[in-house]
């Protein structure tokens, strides 16, 4: 049976994540030892809450250097909302560096008349790598639900994997590099369309492990 591990840093949604990922067939187990993240068969990042608390309890219990082991292995990856931000090198949310794992820095969203911050719901996604794996199954366009005031900014805009437009304001959803993905949404309560994404990342495990 593959294992998924799902990194607790007192940032996470556990449960809720941890519940999609049963729904989706997925078999997580809730961790914050780096042995685990060491022996599983992929690795969840979820995350809620404010970017320098967040990589500073990473760094607190030693997982760091774990989760970009993990990647750098080929591991499949999944970061949630914060587990996606933290990724890159800073953030103006903060003053702590980030993990770096991915170059760029995380932006707060600019103001705009009648526009609302934090962006809070059900909005769409423009999917820019249509076959990532992510993506197989769901509608052209699909509605996901957000809640965040800051979005990432990569410096390699083709490891965009998807946007999304709040206001004027068109900004990246998604990434997506080999064996890492990350989403700015939580699929976890983006309904239907969140279970599909949460079983297309359990099947890539399982493509992966008994390949």
């Amino acid at each position: 049976m593959t294992v998924i591990a799902v990194v607790d840093y007192d940032m996470g949604n556990l449960h809720s994540v941890c519940k999609g990922l049963e729904k989706a067939g997925g078999n997580p187990k809730i961790t914050s030892c780096s042995q685990d993240l060491a022996q599983a068969d992929a690795i969840v990042l979820p995350g809620v809450g404010a970017f320098d608390p967040a990589v500073q309890h990473l760094r607190a219990r030693n997982l760091e250097q774990p989760i970009k082991d993990a990647i750098a292995s080929g591991k499949p990856f999944l970061g949630i909302c914060l587990g996606l931000q933290i990724l890159f090198e800073s953030s103006s949310e903060g003053t702590q560096p980030g993990l770096g794992i991915i170059r760029g820095k995380v932006r707060r969203f600019r103001p705009e008349p009648n526009l609302t911050i934090p962006h809070t719901g059900w909005n769409q996604l423009q999917l820019s790598q249509p076959k990532n794996i992510l993506w197989e199954h769901l509608p052209i366009e699909p509605w996901v639900y957000f809640v965040h005031s800051y979005y990432v900014d990569p410096i390699d805009a083709q490891i965009r994997s998807a946007t999304v437009t709040h206001g004027n304001q068109t900004v990246t959803a998604a990434i997506a590099k080999d064996n890492l993905m990350a989403v700015q949404f939580h699929p976890e309560k983006s309904s239907n369309v969140g279970l599909q994404i949460l079983s297309n990342f359990v099947s890539q495990v399982r493509e992966k492990v008994f390949a």
